[in-house]
Formats: structure tokens, sequence, C-alpha cells
């Protein structure tokens, strides 16, 4: 039987027109994994500089180790919030006008610090610096979650997850360069330079969602593909269809990501000072030598991001445990052997960050969309990170005063770190077995 010509004429339209469809999805695809990745990598420029050049701040304005904890703690208190009010703002929003808002705080704040005097006008604008930098990583997986399906995502976001080492390691740098070039006031001010960049990118780069530029949201398998797109948008207030499990799932990953922020901040937030003031040297190449942390961290998230795909298969828990068993073993040969010798100090700080940084990524970022799935993942990456930022409230806090109180001696706080480290295993193991018992998506 012949075919007919209309027939096959209308065949390869439609092949054409779905094909065609499928390129320029990927082109924004590609879009979407540039802005965010320079987003999230440009707000560290305006989170790093006080971690930076606290000690040199310090010392001008007469700040204690104390003070400078007290304005750690503002800025981690507002972060928390910013983290929190993120899961409810960046469904009304959406991720880029989220994104575009807490970068431009962000910035007038970093202007703000490059100017002030006084330790009150540092506490205010520090603790809004850390409401517009909660904004971050909410956008930026909440937009994720939009464009990649669950198969791609442990890879897709193995690599993007960079953008949060790359970020930390290019902005300490850079803070530490400005110190030792201009002084502390210009790490601020440079800052603030670098991302208006970044903001401008993405104003021009990033739609709101996939639906603003013609395109349907990713679907899980399990969701109802007759949906209309439209209820992905911003602004609309649908269920999260969340069970009993999966509210477990995410509040049991808030409490190991407690743990996680808790170090990771510690290191952050104290590693330059404490190379400074504990271990002689010399405040720009203290903060050049801290970034061994994230280089190192680096390479722990792409590997983490490529094995929870190819050799796991998406079961991303069992891998989360095993790098989590070697955080801990790394801060136990800290504490034997890193308080007297920066050498020793640098190898286990960057063994630290290798085994920190995968399981911190899988958890905040891919793990959230998995779990909370593609409607619910900006909410469940704001719930995770929220609570994950008080870890570092609390560190920022304890690591000042048992400093002070130990005359400047770091053996204290490193015993404070295994502590901190075994906790979150223990909890990533509980994690662990409720995904093999089949109640966790992870």
């Amino acid at each position: 039987m012949a075919s007919n010509p209309v027939s096959t004429r209308a065949a390869e339209a439609v092949e054409q027109s779905t094909t065609a469809l499928a390129k320029d999805f990927r082109r924004w695809q590609i879009r979407i994994l540039v802005s965010t990745w320079l987003a999230y990598a440009g707000y560290y420029f305006c989170r790093k500089a006080f971690y930076t050049v606290k000690g040199a701040m310090g010392d001008e304005l007469g700040l204690s180790a104390m003070d400078l904890a007290h304005l750690g703690t503002a800025y981690l208190v507002g972060y928390a919030i910013g983290q929190f009010s993120s899961a409810f703002f960046g469904r009304k929003l959406g991720p880029k006008v989220l994104l575009l808002v807490g970068m431009g705080v962000s910035i007038g704040c970093n202007l703000a610090f490059g100017i002030q005097n006084g330790f009150w006008t540092m506490l205010v604008f520090m603790a809004l610096n850390g409401m517009a930098q909660g904004t971050g990583w909410p956008g930026c997986i909440g937009s994720l979650g939009y464009w990649f399906k669950r198969e791609q995502r442990g890879s897709i976001l193995g690599v993007w997850s960079t953008c949060y080492q790359v970020g930390s390691v290019v902005a300490t740098a850079f803070a530490a360069f400005m110190l030792g070039t201009w002084g502390w006031r210009w790490s601020f001010m440079g800052a603030s330079t670098l991302l208006l960049m970044v903001w401008a990118l993405v104003l021009f780069m990033h739609p709101n969602t996939p639906e603003h530029v013609g395109h349907r949201s990713v679907r899980e398998d399990d969701e109802d593909e007759s949906e209309p797109a439209a209820q992905a948008s911003p602004g609309k207030r649908e269920p999260l269809g969340w069970s009993r499990d999966v509210v477990i799932t995410v509040l049991t990953m808030g409490a190991i990501y407690f743990c996680i922020k808790f170090l990771r901040y510690a290191l952050w937030s104290w590693t330059p000072y404490f190379l400074s003031n504990s271990y002689g040297m010399e405040e720009d190449q203290a903060g050049y030598l801290s970034t061994v942390f994230d280089m190192a961290g680096f390479a722990g998230v792409l590997m983490a991001g490529w094995l929870s795909d190819k050799w796991l298969k998406g079961r991303r828990s069992l891998l989360s445990l095993m790098m989590l068993i070697g955080m801990t073993g790394s801060f136990v040969l800290m504490y034997l052997f890193g308080a007297q010798s920066i050498p020793i100090f640098a190898v286990t700080m960057g063994l630290c960050g290798f085994m920190l940084y995968g399981p911190d990524s899988l958890l905040s970022g891919v793990g959230a969309i998995d779990v909370g799935s593609v409607r619910g993942a900006l909410v469940a990456a704001g719930l995770i990170n929220g609570m994950g930022s008080i870890g570092p409230i609390f560190q920022e806090q304890l690591v000042g005063w048992m400093y002070e109180a130990s005359g400047g001696d770091i053996q204290p706080i490193l015993t404070l770190f295994v502590f901190v480290a075994a906790a979150g295993t223990g909890i990533m193991l509980y994690l662990h077995l409720r995904a093999r018992a089949g109640k966790s998506q992870l």
C-alpha cells in the first residue's frame, strides 16, 4: 500500500519540530548551567571577604576574637533565615527573581562594609548580608530542578557544584590579594564590583522558568505528565505531595548538613585567623593557604557526582556515608598531628575538604531534588540548607569562646571538630539504613 504523502510530510514536520525543540531546550540547559554556576560562585566574593580580612579588620577597629565571632554569628543567623524564607518566597517569585534580589542586596551590604568604622554598623549589615546570601543555594537548585532529569543530576550537579569550591578559592584569593595590596576595605569594595557583573549576566541569561521560554519543566517518572506545565510557574501554590517518609528524610538530611556546615564554616571562618595568630603566618599568606580546603573539595565533588551516577546508579546514601567516614578520620589526623605543624595541618585540611565536599554537594544539591521532587526541589533545598546553616551559628560562638578561653591553643577546637564529624557520620548511617529499607529516595 502506498503511503499517504500528506501524512508523511506531516510526520516529518512533527519530527523536525520535535528535534528543533530538543536542541533549543539543550541550549537553554547550557545557559542555565552557566548562569547559575556564575551566580553561586559570584555570591562567594561577597561572602568570603569577611573571613579573609577579619584579622586585619579586627586589629584596625579594635575587635576581639569574640567581637569577630559575634559579627560572624549575625551573618549566619541571617543566612539561616534567608534559607528558610527562600523556601517560601522562591515558590512565589521564581528562581531568577530570587537570585537577582539576593545578589543585589549583598552587593549593597559589601559596599557598606568597605566604608563602615564601627561594630554595630557592621553587625546590622552582616545580618542583612546573611539573609541575602541565603537566597543563593535554594534559587540555583530550584532552577536546576526545572531543567534536568534525575538520571542526569549526579553528574550534572557534580560538575555544577564546583561553583562553590572554585568560587570560594577565587574569592578568598581575591580578598587576600586586595588585602595585601590596598587593605581590607578594598577586599569588600572589589567583591561588590565583581558580583555586580555577575548580577548583570544572570539578568540577561537566566529565564525564570522553562515556561517563560516556551518549554515544559522536567517531570519525575511518577509525576503526571498530563498536568499543565503552567502549574510549575511561580505564584502557583500546588501541594508538594510529600509523604511522611519524605519529610523524615528531608529533616534527617538537614541534621547531617548541620554537622557538615558546622565544620565547613569553622574552617572557612577561622583557618586564616588561626594561621595568622597561632602559627605566625602573614595575613595574606594565611588567606592563600586556607584555599587548600576548597581546592581539595573540588576533586571530591567531581568524584562524588560521577560515582553516584555511574557506579551507584543514583543511590547516593552509601557514597555519602563512606566519604563522611573518611572525613571523620581526616579530622582525627588533624587533631593528632596538625596542631603544631603548618604542613601537616594543610595536608589534613585538604583531606577533610576532599571527603566533606562530596556528601555536602550530594545532600544539599542533587539529593534535595531527588528527595523533594522537581516541584519541591527549591523547598527541600531551602529546608536542608536552613537546618544546615544553624550549625555555623553554633561554631562561630563556640570556636571564638574556646580560642579565647584556651589562650590561643587550637587543640581543644580540633577535638570539637572530631566529635561533630563523628555525629554527622552517625546520622548519615541512619539515613543510609532508611534508604536500604526503601524509605528514602537517596
